[in-house]
């Protein structure tokens, strides 16, 4: 749902030619996390919590809801908010800002719905992450344990 003012601000990549923002959602079972394998920069390879990019227009819940279905085929609640990270990466050119969420499913069973983006989906033990996670989900992952901490 793009507005465009001219025709040079529909050529622009969040992100990359401007700030990009976006949602991302900490889903968890059992103490685990359900992560997904990034094909596509920035931090490609990477295995990054699901979400992206927040539409014009359009609220951060609706943006966040939108793209875990999107992304892995559920519907989901928001329950509790888990920061902002400055997902700035000069290496890659990238800057983006990062609403992240602790998110419920409450519909459907997690998969690659979008393996043009993603290689693979797979839960991991929450205090047993991969090395190669991105700067947003390890800043997530971060601000669920904490929030778990003050939780109980």
């Amino acid at each position: 749902m793009k507005n465009c003012v001219d025709e040079q601000m529909c050529k622009e990549r969040p992100g990359l030619d401007h700030v990009g923002v976006g949602v991302g959602g900490v889903i968890t079972a059992r103490d685990t996390v359900l992560l997904l394998r990034r094909r596509k920069p920035p931090e490609s390879d990477c295995w990054t919590i699901p979400g992206g990019a927040i539409e014009f227009g359009e609220t951060v819940e609706t943006a966040l809801v939108r793209e875990l279905r999107e992304e892995i085929g559920v519907n989901t609640n928001i329950i509790a908010p888990l920061g902002v990270t400055d997902h700035i990466l000069p290496s890659e050119g990238v800057h983006w800002v990062s609403l992240r969420f602790l998110v419920k499913i409450i519909e459907g069973v997690p998969r690659n719905a979008s393996p043009e983006s993603h290689s693979d989906i797979k839960w991991f033990p929450i205090r047993d992450l991969p090395p190669n996670i991105t700067l947003t989900t390890r800043e997530a992952i971060a601000a669920y344990l904490k929030w778990l901490e003050t939780a109980n």
